[in-house]
């Protein structure tokens, strides 16, 4: 049950009779409903107030729920004065900055779920009073339109427009925290509701609320009501932190759980090691001589020589049988470029994927989103499948690094790097174990800036430090993760 829930039961179960006990010395509805009338009558004799139209009687069918004997069912009209505002036109012609204005109460002075209205924020000028409404200290407002029905108790004079419903004269009928409760109440906005249903414009009007039916309550218990509910609103306020930390857990719940298990992989405690595994060294060993093939053929360059791993750097401990090593031993990253988008033949009827930010949302690219021709290819480097990609510059580095396993071969743009391997298949590993080191890159190796982050890829390509199993466990760590993973993010 959330929060607002809990607090919709207790104010539903406050106007059922259900919240205190009935005292019989502390009369009727009905006797008190009798005195309003007879007060209402001594009024308009007086000339104080108008004749109302008579409201029709309330039948059966429209009755919600039981009551208890000593409260009576009224219509809201019957016990007070419901109006609705107006405004002067054009409006930018009575605003005024002066002190002498009149307060402008509008529906952006209050708060959703709040309770006053304190002041004002504009105000307009005293001729404006005449083509208004003007409200008083005490007086409730109700919203009646876009998000009808909400109360405020006035805790300041002044004039509203045309969105604001007033209810005044009350105070014979209802303690003013009752009727505050009674109209957050949900069943008095199921009864707007049906007032406003069918309508292709919901607003609530000043006759539809006057046929608001509601539980007239007699005063003292009223007030023991107000207590009870004031009572018990802190422990529901207490609940509600409650349930929003729970909320909060469980929404990170799945995340933190699959960063966990990357955690465990990555540091060889997700699946057994296997004593016939070829180890990790053998595995760079060959790497290097397929880097120095790769050299001596010209297709990559000679890197400067990586600075030696030392024992403070690393971050955890591995098997045996695995080795740390620098990122770029496994590997040699490049970046592409954008085409010249003003030129046809390299757009028009494109073939070629063309990999951007924007197409960096799955685990597997397959085609992008916009494509060139093979005349703007030309230029560019084509990456094969296997390659890695990584987003090195977005705003979306402040929250989480997107990378990405071309399955299709195609090119990238400028804020892409692509990581070719000198092993293929160490493609799925490497995908899962920069996933887990994750927070760390985002943490030590971003440049942030006030309009686009991005990596300090020179930093991240020769320091960053990244564990390495046998070939055969890279494979059971990425089955064993295949496994999983779809099993939490079923969990969201």
């Amino acid at each position: 049950m959330t929060p607002q829930q809990l607090k919709n039961s207790i104010l539903q179960m406050a106007m059922q009779g259900k919240l205190v006990e009935q005292r019989p010395e502390e009369g009727t509805g009905e006797e008190l409903y009798q005195q309003i009338q007879k007060e209402k009558q001594k009024l308009i004799k007086e000339g104080k107030i108008k004749k109302q139209k008579p409201l029709p009687e309330i039948t059966e069918e429209e009755v919600p729920f039981e009551i208890p004997e000593s409260w009576k069912w009224v219509r809201l009209g019957s016990v007070s004065e419901i109006a609705r505002g107006g405004s002067p036109r054009p409006i930018k012609a009575y605003t005024t900055n002066q002190v002498s204005g009149v307060n402008w109460i509008k529906i952006s002075d209050s708060d959703i779920g709040g309770k006053y209205i304190f002041s004002t924020k504009e105000k307009i000028r005293p001729e404006g009073i005449s083509k208004s409404r003007y409200v008083h200290a005490g007086d409730f407002l109700l919203t009646n339109s876009m998000s009808y029905g909400r109360p405020y108790i006035l805790k300041c004079n002044g004039c509203i427009h045309d969105g604001w419903l007033v209810i005044s004269n009350y105070q014979s009928a209802f303690d003013i925290e009752f009727l505050y409760y009674l109209l957050s109440s949900s069943f008095v906005f199921h009864e707007f509701q049906n007032e406003v249903s069918g309508a292709v414009v919901k607003n609530l009007n000043s006759e539809k609320v006057s046929l608001t039916i509601i539980p007239l309550v007699p005063l003292s218990e009223q007030k023991r009501i107000v207590a009870k509910i004031e009572e018990i609103m802190p422990f529901i306020d207490r609940y509600a932190v409650a349930y929003d930390h729970l909320q909060s857990y469980n929404t990170r719940f799945p995340d933190d759980l699959k960063k966990s298990i990357l955690q465990m992989a990555i540091q060889g405690k997700l699946v057994p090691q296997d004593p016939n595994d070829e180890p990790a060294s053998v595995l760079l060993e060959k790497i290097a001589k397929a880097k120095q093939k790769l050299i001596k053929e010209g297709k990559i360059k000679k890197q400067k020589p990586l600075p030696e791993i030392t024992e403070e750097e690393i971050p955890f401990d591995i098997p045996e049988s695995w080795e740390w090593v620098r990122l770029t031993e496994l590997g040699y990253f490049s970046s592409g470029k954008t085409p010249d988008m003003t030129r046809k033949e390299y757009w028009e009827n494109g073939t070629v994927n063309w990999f951007t930010s924007k197409d960096m949302k799955k685990k597997y690219l397959d085609q992008s989103i916009l494509r060139i021709t093979e005349t703007a290819a030309e230029d560019l480097k084509e990456y094969h499948p296997g390659t890695i990609l990584m987003v090195v510059r977005s705003g979306i580095l402040k929250r989480m690094l997107p990378i990405c396993i071309m399955t299709q071969s195609g090119t990238i743009n400028q804020d892409i790097k692509a990581f070719e391997l000198f092993e293929n298949a160490m493609s799925d590993y490497i995908y899962s174990m920069l996933k887990a080191l994750e927070p760390n890159i985002l943490l030590n190796y971003t440049k942030r800036v006030t309009t686009v982050d991005s990596l300090k890829f020179d930093e991240f390509s020769r320091q960053m430090l990244v564990p390495v199993p046998p070939l055969a466990e890279q494979k059971r760590i990425v089955a064993k993760l295949y496994e999983l993973l779809p099993q939490i993010d079923g969990l969201k």
